[in-house]
């Protein structure tokens, strides 16, 4: 039986090189490999969750224990090829090869990869940030060799290639502090006390747990606007950084509150209409329309002290 066993292990099943690959050989190489895998998962997992604790920031952890699975892959792959008679010379025949192959059609995977490996060295993004790719915002869950893995608010994922971080302008609402200045305009009827608008907003955004006391809260008067008095309500937050439209709901909803406590009236649109002729008003009392160019007309025969306004 013994005998049978080493004469199927030896059994040759082709040839690389002078090398006569053997069902051994090949076995070896597989177990190599599933050895590498294994030792790859348990050490990216064990520095990003383990190692250093909560101490260093969960994105430096993430990507340290990427990149050690990267060197880990790589020597898990030179030693699983020396059974298989593939030694330096080889890979650097094989290399080549590669090479050739990047320059003809595998472009794009080259720059991802080594746009991947930018973004975990470098950090301008990281696992946990929370970010917007074009007109959509997100959480970074995942930074991979090819591409980056974003978690919008709705649990959808965007799959973005690496280097488009890179090439393009990427905002990161948590780049270097999770602390965001929010501003939540409000408009009110002409009329209103402009203190009495700015006590308002001030007491709605002191009423909300999300927002800050340190930076306080500050209220612009923005403009005068042509149906209301324009303001603006700027407040900072770090708990609603991931979940701007719940903040924005809660703070409309304090803001109502607050300025109907005050009997504080929101706008609508007006419109003044000036009589300028007692002819277009008697034309307006009887349903006839009047053609502004003709009362334009008719109106600089008049004199002026006919003119009612």
């Amino acid at each position: 039986d013994c005998r049978t066993l080493q004469q199927v292990l030896n059994y040759q099943l082709f040839r690389i090189g002078q090398t006569q690959v053997t069902l051994a050989s090949l076995l070896a190489t597989l177990a190599i490999l599933a050895v590498t895998w294994i030792l790859a998962r348990v050490l990216r997992k064990l520095i990003a969750e383990k190692l250093f604790g909560r101490h260093v920031d969960p994105g430096v952890r993430y990507a340290l224990g990427r990149v050690v699975s990267y060197v880990v892959w790589i020597l898990g792959l030179i030693v699983a090829l020396q059974p298989l008679g593939i030694n330096a010379t080889t890979l650097a025949v094989f290399g080549g090869a590669i090479g050739v192959g990047i320059g003809f059609g595998l472009q794009d995977i080259a720059k991802n990869f080594v746009a991947g490996l930018i973004l975990l060295i470098e950090r301008p993004i990281k696992v946990g940030d929370r970010i917007e790719v074009g007109k959509v915002a997100g959480d970074v869950a995942e930074i991979r060799a090819r591409a980056t893995l974003v978690r919008t608010n709705d649990d959808i994922y965007l799959i973005v290639p690496n280097s488009q971080f890179i090439t393009d302008t990427v905002t990161n609402w948590s780049y270097r502090s999770p602390r965001v200045r929010f501003h939540f305009p409000v408009s009110v009827a002409y009329g209103s006390d402009p203190r009495a608008v700015e006590q308002a907003l001030l007491e709605a955004a002191a009423k909300n747990e999300h927002v800050l006391k340190e930076p306080a809260p500050t209220i612009l008067f923005a403009a005068f606007g042509e149906s209301s008095l324009d303001f603006e309500l700027a407040c900072w937050t770090t708990l609603m950084l991931h979940r701007r439209s719940a903040l924005r709901s809660e703070m409309n909803y304090a803001i109502h509150d607050a300025l109907a406590a005050r009997g504080i009236e929101l706008p609508f649109p007006q419109r003044d209409i000036h009589i300028r002729s007692a002819e277009g008003l008697e034309g307006l009392r009887k349903g006839s329309a009047v053609v502004p160019g003709e009362a334009a007309q008719k109106m600089q025969h008049k004199n002026p002290a006919e003119e009612e306004t």
